[in-house]
């Protein structure tokens, strides 16, 4: 099997979690995610299976969505609702003054990756040094909120949601807002909604998976090619006489191509009849094999 299986990844599990779950279901040896959540979230993750493993280190920036809720009035070191708590606030908060601060989140930004987070600061991952008790300095790094609405609030629990760049920590944005509003705030739960182009309803669950092998009933149905993922590139049709050149690996003249690739630009090839062959890369006007599919593929 190859190409993309979305997975609507359950509470309470890593992503090399599931990563292992679907290498064991499908059978297949290579397995990979293309991007963590923390074990208490939900949501979308994209699988990558067998020769489209190839392409994980070339996936192309996309915006990522989510659906968060949170609790004012408390922090904690984690900056979620698993952590020790650090501080406690009784202030009332409404919806009208959540709604009024969060234009103040939208557009770019500059955010504080948590201790509690997947970052590596010289060669450690953040989480790890805080499991030690260790804090270290991180730089603010610069984000885009994109959108950033309030659903509603119920008992107490307030609900928005975000579309923003990659490498957005919403515990992090969650928990500014409660600086803001005076009172803290602390993550409750959180489900991913956009990741790579797919949807919550691009996915499918770890038990239908399961169901399916013990029904003995296939996955093609479930399984995307690669090329989706790879869309926000360019994409270049070449000639007959191109395709086999570059599917065995070599370079193409960028004159000869119809489509104009500036310098450096990456692009997804595909042969005259809309086979995908893989990446290339415009090199000194020479379009460079960067992965290929297999040609039996």
């Amino acid at each position: 099997m190859n190409g993309i299986i979305c997975i609507n990844k359950p509470k309470d599990i890593t992503s090399f979690g599931v990563v292992a779950k679907v290498r064991g279901i499908t059978r297949q040896k290579k397995v990979g995610h293309t991007g963590t959540l923390d074990p208490m979230a939900t949501g979308v993750l994209p699988v990558m299976l067998g020769t489209a493993t190839r392409f994980l280190n070339f996936l192309p920036e996309s915006d990522k969505g989510y659906r968060a809720s949170f609790i004012t009035g408390k922090t904690t070191d984690t900056l979620d609702i698993t952590g020790e708590v650090v501080s406690v606030c009784d202030m009332k908060v409404t919806n009208e003054s959540v709604a009024a601060i969060l234009s103040e989140f939208t557009g770019k930004i500059l955010q504080t990756p948590p201790m509690y987070s997947a970052k590596s600061v010289d060669g450690v991952r953040l989480y790890e040094l805080a499991r030690q008790g260790i804090e270290v300095e991180r730089k603010p790094c610069e984000v885009k909120i994109k959108k950033l609405e309030l659903v509603g609030e119920k008992d107490g629990e307030f609900t928005i949601d975000v579309i923003c760049s990659k490498g957005t920590y919403i515990r992090s944005l969650i928990d500014d807002i409660g600086k803001k509003l005076g009172c803290g705030a602390v993550m409750t739960s959180l489900c991913r909604t956009l990741a790579c182009g797919f949807t919550l309803d691009d996915c499918t669950t770890l038990e239908e998976l399961q169901n399916r092998r013990d029904g003995k009933f296939g996955f093609d149905d479930l399984i995307t090619g690669v090329e989706t993922i790879l869309s926000p590139y360019k994409k270049v049709a070449v000639s007959p006489a191109q395709a086999v050149r570059f599917s065995n690996g070599g370079a193409l003249d960028t004159l000869r191509i119809k489509t104009k690739i500036q310098p450096d630009e990456i692009c997804t090839v595909y042969s005259p009849n809309g086979d995908f062959l893989g990446l290339g890369q415009n090199k000194n006007n020479e379009l460079k094999a960067l992965r290929l599919l297999p040609k039996n593929q």
